[in-house]
């Protein structure tokens, strides 16, 4: 790694943006769900839905959600049978996930762990899913090598996450609602505009899909694949561990 990584528009220590981070995610666990559906119009459910749909979760199998927060991803496996660990760097996060599951008369494992660097066993899991998440880990590829590392072989990588959409006029749009209005909502129900700010600036320096699926076999995958919707404003991308 370089001694400067990018935290939204500055360029910072990668010490300095894992903190930071932190701060961000802390700063906006309490409003997380709500701010979700305010930024996508309730889109980011279906978008869940489909993604757990591709994951296809099994009775009995050990799936490890990175980066879980609240539990959203982590609540569909459960309900199909699966064992759930959901890890999180950020333990405010995870203290909201525990509320909801319990209010949900849900059964998961919570665990604080940083993606670059897990505290799992080799091959401990049957599939490993990361939603919304890895673009604001420090070192990715360090994050997919250590995804690799804890997988079963045989095992499954799926992640969702955020890119730029190459549709003309619909990218234009997005942008202008994501630069003008997405900061204004985090102002107004989070009490918070420079966290959401920040989480648009990272979006827009995500690798776009086809570069994220080559950093996905780079780190040891086969068949590495992605399913962009919109354009590439989200995208499944998925590998499997032989």
């Amino acid at each position: 790694m370089s001694d400067k990584v990018s935290f939204g528009e500055e360029l910072v220590t990668p010490a300095e943006k894992t903190r930071r981070v932190g701060e961000v995610f802390s700063s906006v666990a309490r409003r997380y769900d709500l701010m979700n559906d305010l930024m996508s119009g309730g889109l980011h459910r279906l978008w869940k839905d489909r993604f757990v749909n591709r994951v296809k979760p099994r009775a009995g199998e050990d799936i490890l959600d990175m980066a879980g927060g609240t539990g959203d991803v982590a609540f569909r496996m459960a309900r199909r049978g699966a064992r759930v660990t959901v890890s999180d760097i950020n333990a405010d996060m995870l203290e909201e996930g525990k509320k909801r599951a319990e209010a949900r008369d849900l059964d998961l494992r919570w665990q604080v762990e940083n993606a670059e660097a897990l505290t799992f066993d080799d091959a401990q899991f049957d599939a490993y899913t990361i939603v919304f998440g890895i673009r604001n880990v420090t070192d990715i590829p360090a994050a997919l090598r250590e995804a690799h590392r804890v997988l079963k072989r045989g095992g499954r990588f799926f992640c969702m996450e955020f890119s730029s959409s190459d549709w003309p006029g619909f990218s234009q749009l997005y942008d202008r609602w994501a630069d003008n209005v997405i900061p204004k909502l985090g102002k107004a129900f989070a009490d918070d505009e420079a966290s959401y700010k920040y989480l648009v600036e990272s979006i827009r320096r995500f690798p776009r899909p086809l570069q994220f699926r080559a950093m996905v076999t780079e780190a040891g995958f086969v068949r590495a694949a992605a399913e962009p919707m919109l354009g590439g404003l989200v995208t499944i991308h998925s590998g499997w561990k032989i």
